[in-house]
């Protein structure tokens, strides 16, 4: 199996700490990044290539990739000439020709703690699995999707209505058997149509799940977090900190450049 991982965007966002810093490198676990903690839960579960698809700042990432071996782990960097005009899905198809056996997808930006991934890759045997978490209320920037009563996806997207919203996706999925195929021949698609350049790949997942089984594995009470934000950073290194040190987790001051960025 092989992980994708989609880490081509900026982060602007989180603006000024990713002037020329990308997003995938900040640090958040000590002077780990949110690549590094990625690429280290993906070694820990057993996934032994990654592919990492590069944009913003792609020699500084390409660097930390060579300086930085993960044990265990193969890694390439592949570069998106086209992440500062396009959203997620074009990234996405680029990633097609690594798309070539089961495969785990990623969003460059989703923390999570091992048992995360673990409970994904040890879930139902299934051709496309969305990893979910459910909460006691959503807003419009989460990306919602709504179920049937047996956990199969219905429907996903940023602007589905919030009362009938039933969980959000996290920004990982597995693609297993005929799914692999299936997502890849969809995404060949998608790029023909004329807001192609606008749209998320969670949008051609939408589409598969109109005409074949999407499955959902819920991580609900597992610890993940999706940094956008200068508050997704600073939640970031806490809730790794708490999972390094528990009861014992030090207690240190948000970083300076997280301070200074929150009051804006």
């Amino acid at each position: 199996m092989r992980a994708i991982v989609l880490s081509a965007g900026q982060g602007k966002r989180l603006l000024p700490l990713t002037t020329s810093e990308p997003k995938c490198l900040l640090p958040v676990d000590g002077d780990r990044c949110v690549l590094e903690v990625q690429l280290r839960a993906i070694a820990n579960c057993g996934i032994e290539r990654a592919s990492i698809f590069v944009g913003f700042g792609a020699e500084r990432v390409e660097h930390f990739l060579e300086t930085h071996p993960i044990p265990g782990l193969t890694v390439d960097a592949i570069y998106n000439p086209l992440y500062a005009t396009t959203d997620n899905l074009i990234t996405c198809w680029l990633a097609r020709h690594e798309m070539t056996e089961d495969f785990l997808l990623l969003n460059g930006d989703t923390l999570f703690e091992d048992e995360v991934l673990r409970t994904v890759l040890e879930g139902p045997n299934c051709p496309a699995t969305v990893t979910v978490n459910h909460k006691d209320s959503y807003d419009e920037d989460d990306m919602k999707v709504t179920l049937d009563p047996d956990g199969r996806l219905r429907a996903v997207g940023k602007t589905i209505p919030l009362d009938e919203v039933d969980a959000e996706s996290i920004g990982m999925l597995l693609f297993r058997d005929s799914g692999v195929p299936d997502f890849r021949a969809t995404l060949e698609r998608a790029v023909r149509t004329p807001d192609s350049l606008n749209r998320w790949y969670l949008s051609v997942v939408n589409e598969l799940a109109q005409r074949m089984e999407v499955r959902t594995t819920a991580i609900t009470g597992l610890w993940w977090q999706e940094v956008d934000e200068p508050a997704d950073l600073e939640a970031a290194r806490a809730g790794l900190r708490r999972l390094r040190y528990g009861d014992d987790e030090p207690k240190d001051p948000i970083p300076p450049t997280v301070a200074r960025a929150n009051s804006r």
